[in-house]
């Protein structure tokens, strides 16, 4: 295990996380339900999914695109998405 990457990889997801849509979306489903658990099993499986998703596709997009090069492509979309959802009504 190399934890330098574990680490640094574990700050920057959780910073990114932290006020991010998806924790507004467990706080409201745990407002509205009695069932604490249930949630937090089903945020906790969610997010899991889609971060495994995340670094399978990565791996194998590295496998075809330059690490640096995907930075510059990933980095414009996201401020765009960014953009695109600040400026839609």
């Amino acid at each position: 295990m190399d934890w330098k990457v574990f680490a640094s990889t574990f700050a920057m997801i959780f910073i990114a996380e932290m006020g991010d849509k998806t924790q507004f979306a467990a706080l409201a489903a745990s407002a509205g339900s009695k069932s604490t658990f249930s949630v937090l099993l089903a945020v906790v499986l969610a997010l899991s999914a889609a971060g495994v998703l995340g670094v399978i596709a990565g791996k194998y997009l590295g496998n075809f695109i330059d690490p640096q090069n995907l930075k510059w492509v990933s980095g414009p979309l996201f401020v765009g998405v960014g953009l695109w959802i600040m400026l839609s009504k």
